[in-house]
């Protein structure tokens, strides 16, 4: 195997970082994973993820996770309803999905981001993580890298898989192609203990999620671990507008009054969401990389995830294509096909960046779509014909 006797240091852990440490291990090969969070139980953030067959879910399924990865999806949590702005559902599929025992499986089941990790932690050997090490550079030793962080060590590795995000700090070190604005800036409301807190909202999802449109506007939700439930408010503005409008994120009276109008003639319904939610909100803003981005393949460096092709989450692709990414490149760093590892990870590099592109084009054209006047009906179009 060509990674015999080399020190693999992935950076990052997240789905695609302990993914390919997973599969990388059950080959036997030499792995660390490098995390700049303080330990195993600090708060992973951000909505489910719904893992789709031929990516995520073949990832775990190469993983020999399967089974426990079922004990801990969201049931009911693949339902969805289609309402308007005044809350009114115009299309819904918990009749189509009802809630069922036994051994069915949803189509795409979904997961909390923290028990996905939980998962992918339990399944490595001991100390395959090394918390605390949030990597601020490297530089070429010998055939491969010296790596620096924050808290003052530095390591050795024959090889470096970056899986450090969007922002990537390692993919300089490859490419200096960056991510496109693409008009969108999403609002991340949190609401704890839901059922309690916005009772009529939570009597509306039933469990699943909610997706409102309206005036080229959109809110889309579902449910978080613990009963808690987390809503985006997505919307086009500059790419400045997240620093330049004014807002503190953690007034929830300034807050409630920009939301009335900005989203002027939604259903009050609404309202209860920054009424009641977590403070504070966060902004994010929607980036994309390059559909045609390009790059020469290095020896012992490579990326995978949304450092390597962070796209809109409008297509639900992000987390998938990144747990495919860590799939296909330890198909390629394991199989005896190739001479060596630079041949590995350039074939890794050109199929993914083609996939990626797929992905990507088609979040963009969702964005879009979601966010034109008329979304409504083209959603409903799309969701009907999906049926």
């Amino acid at each position: 195997m060509i990674l015999k006797n080399k020190e693999i240091a992935i950076i990052g852990g997240g789905p695609s970082g302990l993914t390919l440490a997973r599969l990388l291990q059950l080959k036997d090969a030499n792995v660390k994973v490098y995390e700049r969070d303080l330990n195993k139980d600090a708060r992973v953030q951000g909505s489910p993820l719904d893992m789709h067959e031929e990516s995520g879910y073949a990832a775990l399924k190469k993983a020999n996770l399967l089974e426990v990865f079922h004990k801990s999806v969201y049931v009911g949590a693949d339902k969805r309803i289609v309402v308007n702005k005044y809350a009114e559902v115009v299309l819904s599929d918990h009749e189509i999905k009802p809630d069922k025992d036994g051994d069915s499986k949803p189509s795409n089941p979904e997961i909390g981001r923290g028990e996905l990790r939980k998962i992918l932690l339990e399944s490595l050997q001991p100390e395959t993580v090394v918390w605390d090490s949030w990597f601020i550079s490297m530089e070429k030793q010998n055939e491969g890298w010296l790596l620096y962080f924050k808290n003052g060590t530095s390591a050795y590795a024959d090889m470096v898989v970056a899986a450090d995000g969007a922002n990537s700090k390692i993919r300089p070190y490859i490419t200096d192609i960056k991510a496109f604005y693409t008009g969108i800036i999403m609002l991340e409301i949190n609401v704890n203990d839901a059922q309690k807190a916005i009772p009529e909202i939570y009597i509306l999802l039933n469990g699943g999620k909610v997706m409102a449109f309206g005036n080229g506007k959109n809110i889309l939700g579902g449910q978080k671990a613990n009963g808690d439930l987390g809503f985006y408010a997505t919307f086009k503005a500059d790419e400045n507008w997240v620093t330049g409008n004014g807002l503190d994120y953690s007034n929830r009276a300034q807050l409630l009054a920009w939301f009335k109008k900005e989203y002027s003639g939604w259903s009050a319904i609404w309202h209860k969401l920054f009424e009641t939610a977590a403070m504070p909100v966060f902004p994010r803003p929607i980036y994309c990389m390059p559909l045609d981005q390009t790059w020469k393949s290095l020896p012992n460096l490579t990326v995978i995830g949304d450092a390597a092709h962070v796209m809109p989450p409008f297509a639900g692709e992000g987390a998938n294509m990144a747990m495919l990414d860590s799939l296909e490149l330890s198909e390629c760093l394991t199989s005896d096909k190739y001479q060596n590892v630079q041949e590995a990870i350039s074939s890794y590099e050109i199929a993914m960046r083609k996939r990626a592109a797929v992905a990507a084009k088609q979040s963009l054209e969702n964005g879009e779509r979601m966010h034109s006047e008329d979304a409504l009906e083209k959603m409903l179009v799309i969701f009907n014909r999906d049926k």
